[in-house]
């Protein structure tokens, strides 16, 4: 294909190992790659924007694959995608690319994601965007999920990508002789248990540290076609989860179901 125009985010930010693995893939098959991400890790910072302090970039190409122009922004993932595509960029890309993530995007945690965020600042634009994660924070191989992320996009901009599509790939941790064959999945519904522990600091007072375990529910899921797993049972099943989001949140239950909104006096 002729060569794309690609601007990668992500929120684990410009050291992460990651990105610069998904740049140099994209750019090793001769797309022009340009990096715009956080300076430092800004993980679950989802769609924040940063409105009451001033936004730094710096050149940071010398930390990637050769050819590849970066920068680190001193704001989150969504502003990064902002930045660059209004400021940075002298184009417009062709596609937006998010990670790849330390660690898993899976079901509705994606609504505090900022690499779901990053990539979704694409979609809002009319640009094809695609976020990526590792689905374990101790796993260092990403050479693979990166093949995969650039073979998935390139496939669907081929066939032409759908408006308002956000494509969210998840990537088991094993080698890809292990993984079971990529497929469809349905957003899965996310609960967590003690997720704040309550701790003493040296001079005795309290404070909250957000933790917790998911709860590893395989069956519980969104819309979507009941024949696609959830994109946890999916992982579960040590085979690549791709999910197709969109951004209308629009209520998709039955008008009857909605509350009587009449207020009588």
């Amino acid at each position: 294909m002729n060569p794309l125009k690609i601007l990668i985010s992500n929120d684990d930010g410009v050291f992460a190992e990651g990105i610069r693995s998904l740049a140099a893939e994209a750019a090793k098959r001769g797309h022009k790659v340009t990096v715009v991400c956080p300076d430092q890790e800004r993980s679950a910072t989802g769609h924040s924007l940063t409105l009451q302090s001033p936004i730094r970039a710096e050149r940071a190409d010398e930390l990637f694959y050769p050819g590849v122009q970066a920068w680190g922004c001193s704001g989150t993932p969504a502003d990064c995608v902002k930045l660059a595509l209004f400021e940075l960029l002298n184009e417009k890309p062709d596609l937006v690319l998010s990670g790849i993530n330390h660690g898993p995007n899976l079901g509705t945690d994606i609504f505090c994601s900022g690499t779901v965020a990053a990539a979704m600042e694409g979609t809002l634009v009319g640009i094809p965007s695609l976020a990526v994660s590792s689905a374990c924070f101790r796993w260092r191989d990403f050479q693979y999920a990166g093949e995969l992320a650039m073979n998935i996009s390139e496939n669907v901009i081929n066939q032409k990508w759908p408006h308002n599509l956000l494509l969210n790939l998840n990537v088991p941790p094993c080698k890809p002789g292990e993984m079971s064959p990529l497929q469809w999945t349905r957003l899965s519904v996310r609960h967590y248990e003690e997720q704040f522990t309550r701790r003493k600091d040296p001079r005795g007072n309290t404070y909250f540290w957000l933790a917790g375990e998911a709860v590893k529910d395989l069956e519980k899921a969104g819309d979507g076609p009941n024949q696609w797993p959830s994109d946890v049972a999916q992982l579960e099943a040590n085979a690549p989860s791709l999910t197709p989001v969109q951004p209308d949140l629009f209520w998709r239950g039955r008008i009857s179901e909605l509350p009587n909104i009449q207020i009588t006096s």
